[in-house]
């Protein structure tokens, strides 16, 4: 009983990253408020029945794939923006990690980008409280960094929010670039560089 219990567990996780996979790679055209469950399933091969036992609606199938998109990436953020680097080192990390998960994951990036303003809102309060948790972590890094001496939550909250803000619109310039050629793609990484610069310096003189 246990062996044909655990053999339908393995084929209800296959069925559910299938689902997920078919959304995503159907995402790449649409948005998801104009997805149709039937189109994942018949993407799939199962029955549209088959959907509810893994997912409530498309909007919950948003949110999971939000989750799959984002939750991967904290570890990364609070590496990136370890204190035990100088800042431009730190910078330069944060361009190179960026372009690189860009590049592995152009799908996940670009569902994040469309689906940020989309028209469903579970989906948008995922990547809406997804994003405010990086925000918090990176806060959290931040604060631990002698440069932050005498500087207030709502500073380091603001400071961490644009780091946040320019990593996110860094993420999208290359996913526009992907097929760009190599010196446009290096354009905006000097672009992202310059700019996640200026917030450093500007927060250098926040406190004079």
């Amino acid at each position: 009983m246990s062996h044909t219990l655990g053999v339908r567990q393995v084929q209800k996780q296959k069925t559910r990253r299938a689902l997920l996979d078919a959304a995503l790679a159907l995402l790449e055209e649409q948005s998801l408020s104009s997805l149709g469950l039937r189109e994942v399933t018949r993407a799939v091969g199962v029955a549209p029945t088959a959907f509810y036992r893994h997912f409530r609606s498309t909007a919950d199938l948003g949110v999971a794939l939000v989750e799959e998109a984002l939750d991967s990436l904290h570890p990364m953020i609070r590496t990136t923006l370890s204190p035990a680097e100088d800042s431009d080192e730190r910078i330069t990390r944060a361009v190179d990690l960026i372009a690189g998960h860009v590049a592995a994951n152009p799908a996940h990036v670009r569902f994040i980008a469309r689906e940020r303003h989309g028209g469903v809102q579970p989906v948008r309060e995922a990547i809406r409280d997804q994003l405010a948790r990086f925000t918090e972590e990176v806060k959290a890094e931040l604060a631990e960094d002698p440069a932050s001496a005498g500087w207030n939550d709502d500073d380091l909250l603001m400071l961490a929010g644009l780091y946040v803000d320019q990593m996110l619109m860094t993420a999208c310039l290359f996913l526009e670039t992907q097929e760009a050629p190599e010196e446009e793609r290096r354009r905006v990484a000097e672009v992202a560089t310059r700019r996640m610069r200026l917030i450093s310096i500007g927060r250098r003189h926040w406190l004079d």
